[in-house]
């Protein structure tokens, strides 16, 4: 697998990837609402491994695994964040966005939400092209097999732990508590800690692929945004401040991997 057997497949699925972002940045105009992108996110991924398949090589048996993972992950999501977003205002993040920017608000979205989000698509995407490209029938390996599982450990503390909150915040009972149970006893927060570690295995698979070990960028990318930038530290920036309560939840309970809870202080 040379060079060009990487570059060809990933120039045209990001060529895809961001035109359907600019599609969808013209429907955010007319609907007044950047929010949509965020649906988008899951199965902007799925569009550019589905790209690299029908652009690589005869399919075998680790395309179609890899293939496949992708697509219950991005449908899930993108299915998940559409129905919590169904009939409610735009995200709070871009309307201040929004009011912020004031008219120049429609051309800043487009290069700081709508494109930035399709070219980190294209970097965190890397282990599905190395995967999708590979030429040489190759055995299972074990890193096939730990990639699974990690991929089924991260789909379990996502899909469950957006369930358990999406019931929790159904209950008029639990108005103004902590979500501290299920998979949020352990890590506040379940389902960026899934999230990434499904993106490892996706990298542990693609290592069974020729050069699949470079590939590692998009995971470390993955898991840096979700700590770093638009998961954990942006949400419970401010949170503390809107809701006392949380501060003896973040005292008892990790903020990404998983533990037992610690005693409260005092």
């Amino acid at each position: 697998m040379d060079l060009l057997d990487l570059l060809y497949p990933w120039l045209v699925g990001g060529a895809a990837v961001l035109g359907t972002a600019v599609l969808l940045w013209l429907l955010s105009l007319r609907l007044r609402d950047v929010s949509i992108v965020d649906v988008f996110w899951g199965p902007a991924f799925l569009l550019a491994c589905v790209v690299y398949r029908l652009l690589g090589p005869p399919t075998q048996p680790r395309h179609l695994l890899s293939l496949a993972l992708v697509a219950i992950w991005a449908l899930r999501l993108g299915g998940y964040i559409f129905l919590r977003g169904r009939g409610q205002p735009e995200d709070y993040r871009y309307a201040a966005m929004r009011t912020a920017h004031g008219r120049r608000f429609g051309w800043v979205s487009l290069f700081t939400v709508f494109l930035l989000q399709g070219a980190l698509v294209n970097v965190i995407g890397l282990p599905l092209l190395a995967t999708q490209a590979q030429t040489s029938a190759t055995s299972w390996r074990w890193t096939d097999l730990a990639g699974v599982l990690l991929w089924l450990i991260g789909f379990a503390f996502e899909a469950g732990g957006d369930r358990q909150m999406a019931r929790f915040k159904a209950d008029p009972k639990n108005r103004g508590q902590v979500m501290d149970r299920g998979f949020w006893r352990y890590t506040r927060h379940p389902n960026y800690f899934g999230d990434a570690v499904q993106w490892w295995g996706f990298w542990l698979i693609s290592l069974a692929a020729p050069g699949g070990a470079w590939t590692v960028a998009g995971p470390i990318v993955m898991t840096f945004l979700l700590l770093k930038i638009s998961g954990v530290a942006m949400l419970e920036k401010t949170i503390v401040e809107r809701r006392p309560e949380y501060k003896a939840y973040i005292e008892t309970t990790p903020a990404f991997v998983p533990w037992f809870p610690r005693r409260k202080s005092g």
